[in-house]
């Protein structure tokens, strides 16, 4: 995953959830994914799609200590 790949990754997502505050960091020891944060607090990972060149998937875990709220 590039800069092209999260810059392009990060303005979906911005427009999808209606979010400025969205951002992608890249990983330093992975290059096939990106966090995801909302508001400099860590929510998620952005992967490349294994099996469809081209294709990403967000993956987001809810704790049941974040449904307390």
């Amino acid at each position: 995953m590039d800069q092209r790949d999260i810059d392009r990754i990060q303005a979906h997502l911005k427009r999808t959830f209606g979010n400025p505050h969205i951002q992608l960091r890249p990983r330093p020891k992975q290059k096939d994914s990106a966090e995801v944060e909302l508001k400099g607090e860590f929510i998620g990972v952005v992967y490349q799609d294994e099996d469809e060149d081209g294709s990403f998937m967000f993956e987001m875990a809810i704790l049941p200590e974040d449904l307390d709220a």
